[in-house]
């Protein structure tokens, strides 16, 4: 055997290896905002929702008309800052507490972070594909709404 096809063979083993995991697709984005909507109208909360994908680009965002409109852009601010530190915001509000780890994190990127609770990163087979954020209840129900959707992809 070559030099030259011993090392073929051995891209083609690591390529083999590596599985392709789907992206998030519309019709999943278009299910999570639907799953979340149904989990905050069973609690009798109106909310907004937000579903990026892993770039970060909109995938799908849906204002309940009776939600405070500010909460479309939590909702937003919360998917972007789950996706970029791929973890709940929930889990990450102490962090930016005076003394925290992420302390200085809320002002120094240009970029919109919001380290209240109901951002939640989506997962498929252990890789991130993207975010959900729910703003417009409180951050405990925001958080419970947001996972309860991931519920639906599994």
């Amino acid at each position: 055997m070559t030099q030259h096809h011993q090392h073929a063979v051995q891209e083609n083993s690591l390529v083999n290896t590596t599985t392709a995991v789907a992206p998030l697709t519309t019709q999943d984005a278009d299910a999570l905002v639907a799953a979340a909507q149904r989990a905050a109208e069973a609690a009798g909360v109106t909310i907004s929702v937000t579903v990026l994908d892993a770039g970060g680009h909109l995938l799908a965002f849906r204002r309940d008309d009776r939600a405070v409109l500010i909460s479309g852009e939590t909702s937003t601010r919360k998917a972007y800052t789950a996706l970029q530190l791929n973890a709940p915001t929930a889990d990450l509000v102490d962090a930016v507490q005076p003394g925290g780890l992420f302390h200085t994190l809320p002002t120094a990127l240009d970029r919109p972070l919001l380290f209240i609770a109901g951002g939640v990163p989506v997962q498929r087979d252990g890789r991130l594909i993207g975010a959900i954020g729910v703003g417009g209840g409180a951050p405990k129900q925001d958080h419970g709404f947001a996972t309860a959707a991931l519920e639906t992809l599994a």
